[in-house]
Protein backbone atom coordinates (compact mmCIF):
# COMPACT_ATOMS: atom_id res chain seq x y z
CA UNK A 1 0.00 0.00 0.00
CA UNK A 2 1.41 2.98 -1.45
CA UNK A 3 0.69 5.66 1.20
CA UNK A 4 2.17 9.26 0.71
CA UNK A 5 3.11 10.50 4.28
CA UNK A 6 4.87 14.29 5.46
CA UNK A 7 7.51 12.71 7.63
CA UNK A 8 10.45 14.81 9.04
CA UNK A 9 13.14 13.62 6.59
CA UNK A 10 15.96 14.08 9.68
CA UNK A 11 14.39 11.09 11.87
CA UNK A 12 14.01 9.38 8.41
CA UNK A 13 17.75 9.56 7.93
CA UNK A 14 18.59 8.97 12.24
CA UNK A 15 16.08 5.98 11.98
CA UNK A 16 18.23 4.98 8.59
CA UNK A 17 21.53 5.39 10.14
CA UNK A 18 20.21 3.77 13.75
CA UNK A 19 18.49 0.60 12.08
CA UNK A 20 21.10 -0.51 9.77
CA UNK A 21 18.16 -1.32 7.43
CA UNK A 22 19.20 -1.66 3.96
CA UNK A 23 16.64 1.57 2.85
CA UNK A 24 14.93 4.53 4.60
CA UNK A 25 11.19 2.51 3.68
CA UNK A 26 13.05 -0.92 5.84
CA UNK A 27 14.08 1.09 8.16
CA UNK A 28 10.60 3.41 8.99
CA UNK A 29 8.94 -0.32 8.94
CA UNK A 30 11.03 -1.13 11.48
CA UNK A 31 10.87 1.83 13.45
CA UNK A 32 7.17 1.10 13.50
CA UNK A 33 7.05 -1.94 14.32
CA UNK A 34 9.47 -1.99 17.15
CA UNK A 35 6.97 0.92 18.60
CA UNK A 36 3.85 -0.73 18.27
CA UNK A 37 5.94 -3.59 20.28
CA UNK A 38 6.74 -0.78 23.28
CA UNK A 39 3.32 0.06 23.45
CA UNK A 40 2.03 -3.36 23.29
CA UNK A 41 4.81 -3.79 26.52
CA UNK A 42 3.60 -0.87 28.27
CA UNK A 43 -0.07 -1.97 28.25
CA UNK A 44 0.59 -5.33 29.87
CA UNK A 45 3.61 -4.09 32.52
CA UNK A 46 0.12 -1.88 33.12
CA UNK A 47 -1.62 -5.17 34.15
CA UNK A 48 0.79 -5.84 36.75
CA UNK A 49 -0.65 -5.85 40.33
CA UNK A 50 -4.62 -5.86 38.61
CA UNK A 51 -4.99 -9.08 38.12
CA UNK A 52 -5.50 -11.54 40.84
CA UNK A 53 -3.27 -14.71 41.11
CA UNK A 54 -4.24 -18.26 41.45
CA UNK A 55 -2.83 -19.92 44.75
CA UNK A 56 -2.98 -23.27 43.06
CA UNK A 57 -1.10 -22.25 39.97
CA UNK A 58 2.19 -24.53 39.79
CA UNK A 59 4.08 -22.50 37.19
CA UNK A 60 6.84 -25.50 36.71
CA UNK A 61 5.78 -27.99 34.61
CA UNK A 62 4.85 -25.28 31.85
CA UNK A 63 8.55 -24.70 31.99
CA UNK A 64 9.27 -28.21 30.54
CA UNK A 65 6.64 -27.97 28.13
CA UNK A 66 6.89 -28.91 24.48
CA UNK A 67 6.42 -26.29 21.82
Amino acid sequence: MATNLAIDPELVERVFRLSGEPTPDAAVNLALKEFIARREQARVTGLFGKLDRDPGYDHKPERNRKQ
